[in-house]
């Protein structure tokens, strides 16, 4: 264990930016100021300022148990939501290339010694279809998946399903963003990801607690806890400088691993002067072969709505991702308190979007809880008055990593985001969307316009508007 190492933010050692003493001190702190009321009044009108909170502040907001104070966390959460991500949420689907793996992870049924899950990678031409029936719902953005395998899912093959995603074109359909879950891998495969035109490279932490990790991983390159840790500095070394950060909470007491995540947070700020791009807050969930009720370290519905408050409080500018593992009533309920980009119609096996698996082939990595389809999603993001959006601007116009922070702080990013999500969603009620919801969403558009504060933009959107009706597609800002 990393017990007694010293706490470095900027150190390159995961042993000493993710201290084991630091986060066990972090947690008493939190526990014997939960009810400091000037400390955690100090510490919100330190979050209100919009600049962020240390792991250690952030920890008594979420330890906090007095009632006006909670009400603020909340409060607070929403508004800053609205200020800086405005009434958007991305949309985006995972697809899964392969679940042969070669690790032990004991949570996860892709672990090389399940029998009962049928194994499959899919073929380039599997992949096109695939990527095919994904744009025929709409989708623009896609997150890959695969375990590790150096024999069935190499590099190259990773390398070489980039390419045939990017290159797929159908009717009106194109995956503009390709972002990639693989892996702990090395410099220079992430310079090879980085030169395929990647979005965000996302790799889950699982748990911060080294000797949990470790026990978690008991075969395979994932017990490594350092090397896994340390992945996201390879992948700035390597160019990539949207990275997604990630714990599976339940695996690991939730206060421990909330703390190890903001200081991951923190150590990437600190030493390659931009954090994560996004933070993914999954929950465990019963799969085939894992009984999720064996882990004692679930958590409430309440006691996860309170860490996604406090993660945006404590990085106001970093995306948050809460997936179809999570329910329509709990994820409505953390859209409003932070939550920035939803998966929508997600197929969670390797295959299956193009046609349905048949019961004996079933190869799921979770139970999905939100099982409806990309347009019932739009139309209930719109009913919450949300506009669902399918941008990707900033990546393509190379607004990423410290270029996209800069933008975000100074309130810049709004000018772009909010009119590149009106014109995105007409794309997808003119294309792909039903009646119902393009209703909805035509009337949405037209009430939306009038929130584009600068004139000559607002006159640009307008015409690009009336462009995509007329069939042209794929406008920008």
């Amino acid at each position: 264990m990393n017990q007694g190492k010293r706490y470095e933010v900027t150190s390159a050692k995961a042993a000493e930016f993710i201290s084991h003493d630091e986060i066990l001190e972090t947690l008493a702190y939190a526990e014997s100021h939960k009810q400091d009321t000037a400390l955690i009044d100090s510490i919100l009108e330190k979050a209100s300022q919009r600049k962020g909170l240390t792991h250690r502040e952030s920890a008594v907001l979420l330890e906090c148990d007095l009632e006006e104070q909670n009400n603020r966390i909340y409060t607070l959460a929403e508004q800053m939501k609205k200020d800086i991500y405005g009434n958007r949420i991305v949309l985006f689907a995972p697809l899964y290339l392969s679940n042969y793996c070669i690790n032990g992870c004991v949570y996860c049924p892709y672990h090389a010694k399940n029998r009962h899950i049928a194994r499959k990678k899919l073929t380039q031409e599997e992949i096109r279809k695939e990527v095919i029936a994904l744009q025929d719902m709409g989708h623009k953005r896609l997150a890959i998946e695969a375990g590790e395998d150096p024999q069935n899912n190499p590099i190259e093959y990773i390398l070489e399903s980039i390419e045939t995603i990017y290159g797929i074109h159908h009717k009106n359909g194109a995956i503009r963003r390709v972002n990639v879950n693989i892996a702990a891998t090395t410099v220079e495969n992430y310079r090879k990801l980085k030169d395929a035109g990647i979005g965000t490279y996302i790799l889950f932490q699982e748990t911060y607690h080294q000797k949990s990790y470790e026990a978690l991983h008991p075969t395979g390159p994932k017990h490594d806890y350092a090397y896994h840790t340390e992945a996201m500095d390879r992948a700035m070394e390597g160019g990539i400088d949207d990275v997604g950060l990630g714990v599976l909470f339940g695996l690991e007491l939730y206060r421990y691993d909330f703390v190890g995540l903001l200081m991951h947070a923190e150590h990437l700020e600190a030493a390659y002067g931009v954090g994560p791009h996004t933070i993914s807050v999954p929950r465990i969930r019963h799969a085939d072969g894992i009984d999720a009720d064996s882990f004692d370290n679930g958590i409430t519905d309440d006691a996860f709505a309170k860490i996604v408050a406090c993660i945006r409080l404590a990085v106001p500018y970093t995306g948050m991702i809460v997936s179809t593992r999570e329910s329509q009533r709990c994820r409505e309920r953390v859209l409003h308190l932070g939550v920035s980009q939803v998966s929508g119609g997600s197929r969670t096996s390797v295959g299956g979007y193009a046609e349905p698996e048949p019961d004996d082939m079933k190869s799921e990595q979770f139970d999905v809880a939100d099982t409806r389809t990309l347009d019932e999603v739009v139309k209930w993001l719109m009913e919450l008055g949300y506009i669902p959006s399918f941008c990707t601007a900033c990546y393509r116009e190379g607004r990423t990593g410290d270029r996209f922070m800069a933008l975000s702080k100074n309130g810049e990013i709004q000018n772009c985001c909010h009119p590149n999500a009106l014109m995105t969603l007409k794309e997808y009620l003119e294309d792909y969307s039903s009646p119902e919801t393009k209703q909805i969403g035509e009337s949405l558009i037209s009430s939306e316009l009038s929130n584009i504060p600068r004139e000559k933009v607002r006159e640009l959107v307008i015409r690009n508007l009336n462009e995509i009706s007329g069939g042209f597609r794929d406008f920008r800002l």
